[in-house]
């Protein structure tokens, strides 16, 4: 037996189908899906068989005389013909040139006792059929048709169909309704034969056959083959035998009809999933809608308000440590700006802050929502339905996740800047400086020349200038170190800030990568390459 080889643009379009399929379920109509599922399984198993041998069905309704022109065409009496009743119960077949052609006659489930072969005796003359399997297929019309789909079956799988057609009924709509109207794009795999055409008049049987291209040319049957026939008189016969022939030779018709089944195909889910712009559409989530989500969601969260309220509280807890003494001391006789905005434990208040994620449940379905609009602009409708499902697959756990995810970066404001520690001594070692000053006027004013005589200097009138000088300097050094310490205080919480809102930031896109943008991009890429597939099974 030898396989089929397929043209490079049959295989690499079946490959193409393949991964339509892939990516069809949920997006493609079901029906159109399992057809599709349905002609790759056809395809595989067709091309795996026989490529010697080409099945060429005869296909007609009752009494069309398809068992006649069947016999007619084998030479012999094969399949029997109705005499009260004209019907086909079951598929006859014909081989010529039976050897490896057993699997190809299995797969199409011909019977043993309905499977014939010309023997090399009666072969004389027929040696251009030689690779033939020729089909009587069952009536389509009949009674026993409508539970039994064989005919269906087999005339999807037949690589040529010959249709039989009667004169009386050659424009039967059971016949153009349920099968000539699906062949469009089929001409290649198609014959129309308008059988019993001894019953006709020379000039009747022209008229015929012009009516009936007509016909089918208005069904989509560009180039329609109508080969007139009659089982009694042999008319045609030969002609219907060297057209079978032809296909024969060939060895062409089983690509051509999965070619003409891919198009057939393509047609209908390029009408459901149009191309257009399809492919122009994102298969990625940018860096500039990553940051504006990161932005949104950040707002939602609060983040500007916890490196404001950081920012505040940092200055306020520097009071403690930095700053000139004595104002700080005087503050104390005043109410305390603390409490007035209920600071006193200001990790907690953070904590309160990014805890609050929950209560913007709103606005971050809007920031996700908004992620996907405006991905999804000119996706075909279930497209965008599955990306905007996708963006919201794990919506319902996002605020929950930034919650616990932020609460662990809330600032340690207990922490004390090592600097803080330094200008706290350094102040208060001008406090000494200044209060030793004090002392040393004091006992000059008020005790002169009767100090002790190890302390009679500081009772020398001639050195209180110099005193008076000295604390004077001690003050304005530190009045000067404490304006500079407040500048560097609000330097360092602006910094601090700016950490912590960072640090907060990488936080949310780190979750909204996980939770949002890797479903949306999972769901683009998908969309991408069903397009890609598509565009590549239409080349």
């Amino acid at each position: 037996m030898t396989t089929m080889t397929t043209r490079p643009g049959l295989a690499s379009r079946l490959s193409a189908l393949t991964k339509v399929v892939e990516h069809g379920p949920g997006r493609l109509d079901r029906k159109l899906l399992n057809e599709a599922n349905a002609l790759l399984q056809q395809a595989g198993d067709r091309l795996k068989l026989s490529s010697e041998h080409t099945v060429v069905a005869l296909a007609g309704g009752t009494g069309s005389g398809k068992s006649s022109l069947f016999n007619a065409i084998s030479g012999l009496e094969l399949s029997p013909t109705g005499v009260r009743r004209p019907t086909t119960a079951r598929t006859h077949a014909c081989v010529w040139g039976l050897e490896g052609a057993g699997p190809l006659l299995d797969w199409l489930q011909i019977q043993w006792r309905h499977r014939f072969s010309r023997a090399s005796a009666l072969d004389k003359g027929d040696s251009q059929l030689h690779g033939l399997i020729l089909l009587d297929l069952p009536d389509h019309d009949s009674i026993r048709a409508l539970t039994d789909t064989e005919a269906d079956r087999l005339i999807g799988l037949a690589d040529l169909v010959v249709w039989v057609l009667d004169p009386q009924k050659y424009a039967d709509a059971s016949t153009h309704r349920r099968y000539v109207t699906e062949l469009a794009g089929h001409e290649a795999v198609t014959v129309f034969a308008l059988n019993q055409a001894d019953r006709l008049t020379k000039e009747e049987l022209a008229e015929l056959v012009i009516d009936l291209n007509d016909l089918l040319r208005r069904e989509g049957v560009e180039h329609p083959s109508v080969v007139p026939t009659s089982a009694v008189t042999g008319r045609g016969i030969e002609s219907l035998r060297s057209v079978i022939a032809t296909a024969v030779a060939r060895r062409r018709a089983a690509i051509q009809k999965l070619e003409a089944d891919l198009h057939r195909l393509e047609q209908r889910l390029s009408k459901a999933m149009p191309l257009g712009e399809a492919l122009s559409a994102p298969s990625a989530v940018d860096e500039a809608r990553r940051m504006g989500l990161t932005d949104a969601l950040c707002d939602a969260v609060g983040v500007p308000a916890v490196g404001e309220a950081m920012e505040n509280v940092y200055a306020e807890r520097s009071n403690q440590w930095v700053g000139w003494p004595y104002p700080r001391w005087i503050s104390k006789f005043r109410s305390n700006p603390l409490k007035s905005l209920r600071l006193q434990d200001v990790g907690e208040e953070i904590r309160g802050i990014t805890t609050g994620v929950s209560a913007q449940s709103a606005e971050v379905a809007n920031a996700v929502q908004a992620l996907a609009d405006g991905l999804s602009v000119g996706m075909h409708p279930v497209w965008r339905t599955t990306v905007h499902q996708a963006a919201r697959s794990r919506s319902g756990q996002l605020p929950k996740a930034l919650t616990e995810d932020l609460t662990e970066v809330a600032p340690q404001l207990d922490r004390v800047p090592a600097w803080w520690r330094v200008l706290n001594v350094w102040q208060y070692v001008l406090v000494v400086a200044f209060v030793a000053g004090l002392a040393w006027l004091a006992a000059g004013l008020l005790m002169p020349g009767q100090l002790p005589p190890a302390l009679e200097v500081l009772g020398d009138t001639a050195t209180l200038p110099w005193v008076g000088l000295m604390m004077a300097s001690v003050l304005g050094l530190g009045a000067l170190s404490g304006i500079a310490s407040r500048n560097f205080v609000e330097l360092g919480a602006s910094r601090e800030r700016e950490r912590l809102e960072r640090e907060m930031r990488r936080r949310v896109a780190a979750v909204s990568a996980t939770m949002v943008v890797e479903p949306v991009e999972r769901e683009l890429v998908r969309h991408h390459a069903f397009y890609t597939a598509l565009r590549d099974l239409s080349s």
